[in-house]
């Protein structure tokens, strides 16, 4: 199983960014899906969730600006990131399965 998170970047307060992972070897449409951060010094913690059946869960920090969704088609998952804030600073990680995780790709929103 390989997980290839993309998307990453530096961004301006109240800017966008869509992060996207994308899969091999495991199927998404079967497994719960979800998106981590861990900001410097900080713990990790689930943003975003989304199980097999379309139910999704999130942060409350991140409600009303972020959505999880997928394309079962492309086995990829994707964390649309909307007014982000310089709090939104950290290094995002896709999760599947909840076995499997991607490498870590960095959101830095400056002020």
């Amino acid at each position: 199983v390989q997980l290839q998170a993309s998307g990453g970047g530096f961004v301006q307060a109240g800017g966008s960014l869509r992060l996207s992972c994308a899969a091999s070897g495991i199927s998404f449409s079967s497994n719960f899906m979800a998106w981590y951060r861990q900001a410097p010094g900080k713990q990790r913690e689930l943003v975003a969730g989304l199980t097999p059946a379309g139910r999704t869960n999130y942060v409350d920090s991140v409600k009303g600006r972020f959505t999880i969704s997928r394309d079962n088609a492309k086995n990829t998952v994707y964390l649309q990131m909307n007014s982000l804030k310089p709090d939104d600073t950290a290094v995002y990680y896709c999760n599947v399965g909840p076995a499997y995780w991607g490498k870590g790709t960095l959101v830095t929103v400056s002020s």
